[in-house]
């Protein structure tokens, strides 16, 4: 059925745009003549884009949050109920654009940034566009060799090279004025996103299904994790298209290799791996055993004088199913202040090991001791030097430097949800 809707949608899309357009909207700007004329009324007649005044300012720029919007709207997901968090410090409630931003991130179309926003005003460039473009169209093996084509290919930058490749040979770009020029750094027009907004949609068939609103997101119920106690969160949200893990929901997740925190350094990778699945409590697998977690180091903490342990900082930014299917996510370990240590028990076998060696040590010294004068003397010089060395070896080991951070491979910690985590079905 899901097929068929998304197929009904293509075909509705194409048959849309391969008919004569009637330019139901009178613009005062754009003549029949004008090169984009027919891309622009078209988006215009479906309100995929819209006018100020009467007018389409075609010369006019695009912003990001502007090209979400129009997105949104090829994609019949305008609607898109929101259920995930804002995460972006740019991004408020009270901004009219607020929930089309969050349903682009909760569906995965134009993300944010590193630092945590989202840039709403940003201008977007023609390269930023067709990486958009590529990211939602369903993958291929693209021909590179269509970018020698154009004199300024190498003024495509590395990051967006596959991208072009690809809507290259999808045929969902621009390149006017001149046929042999992508000008991938020029900030995008409004005309020149009424021609790509038109091509897609033309070409909706290419698009990927999750990215297709051909049926409303609904909420079926709400179901509980529950795999660590003490947890922030449970609740876990079941749609017909995805499992939302809330923000503050833990799990157990095993390190994938052992670590050493004398050998590592910050901006390390570091793996995890589900060694069963991770399930609610009413049967709904969120992440299959088997199911890699991927992340980064990013700090680390030395051991010091006094023993304190070494602490370790860690990040993890994705997982990746045994289908294949990435799922992006900040979690990180659920300890006090997110930090890996050694725990109590580690620590107090180093001290139990530096008393019995200690004492040890003074068991035998009072014996040599009393059996020089006397060996009458030696019971006498084993009750002396066994507690005098047990001691001396505790407060050696209280002073001495604390324990490196160690984990076995298949060893678990707990981690946590900072956002939430959205899972595609």
């Amino acid at each position: 059925m899901r097929k068929l809707l998304v197929g009904l949608f293509a075909a509705g899309v194409v048959a849309l745009s391969t008919t004569v357009p009637t330019f139901a909207a009178k613009i005062s700007d754009v003549s029949t003549n004008y090169w984009a004329s027919t891309e622009i009324n078209n988006v215009v007649d479906n309100n995929v884009m819209s006018l100020t005044g009467g007018k389409f300012n075609p010369e006019g720029t695009v912003s990001r949050v502007e090209f979400v919007q129009a997105l949104l709207r090829v994609l019949t997901n305008e609607n898109l109920d929101v259920t995930i968090s804002n995460i972006f410090s740019d991004v408020n409630a009270s901004d009219s654009y607020y929930k089309d931003v969050l349903r682009s991130q909760q569906l995965g179309l134009v993300y944010g940034y590193p630092d945590g926003t989202f840039k709403p005003s940003k201008l977007m460039s023609r390269a930023e566009t067709q990486s958009v473009i590529s990211h939602i169209t369903k993958d291929m093996n693209a021909d590179a060799s269509l970018l020698k084509n154009f004199i300024d290919a190498s003024e495509v930058p590395a990051w967006a090279k596959n991208a072009y490749a690809k809507t290259l040979n999808y045929g969902i770009y621009v390149n006017y004025p001149n046929p042999s020029e992508l000008r991938p750094n020029d900030v995008l027009s409004r005309a020149e996103a009424a021609v790509i907004l038109y091509r897609l949609r033309q070409k909706a068939g290419l698009i990927k299904s999750q990215y297709v609103g051909s049926e409303l997101e609904k909420v079926l119920g709400t179901e509980h994790l529950n795999a660590v106690k003490k947890a922030p969160s449970d609740e876990v949200v079941i749609t017909n298209k995805r499992n939302v893990i809330k923000e503050g929901n833990a799990m157990y997740v095993a390190f994938d290799e052992k670590f050493k925190s004398e050998v590592a350094s910050e901006g390390d990778s570091i793996a995890f791996v589900a060694n069963e699945d991770i399930a609610t409590e009413e049967g709904t697998t969120l992440f299959p055993a088997g199911t890699k977690f991927y992340g980064n180091v990013i700090s680390i903490t030395d051991p010091k004088w006094f023993n304190k342990n070494a602490r370790v900082y860690a990040q993890i930014t994705k997982a990746v199913l045994p289908s294949g299917q990435v799922v992006s996510m900040n979690a990180k370990p659920f300890y006090k202040n997110y930090e890996l240590k050694e725990g109590p028990w580690m620590t107090a076998g180093k001290l139990a090991l530096c008393t019995v060696t200690g004492g040890a040590v003074g068991t035998g010294a009072g014996v040599g001791l009393a059996f020089i004068p006397s060996p009458d003397k030696i019971g006498t010089g084993i009750a002396i030097g066994a507690p005098v060395g047990a001691a001396v070896g505790l407060a050696t080991g209280l002073i001495t430097k604390g324990l490196n951070y160690h984990a076995k491979a298949g060893e678990e910690i707990k981690v946590i949800m900072l956002n939430d985590v959205s899972i595609a079905k």
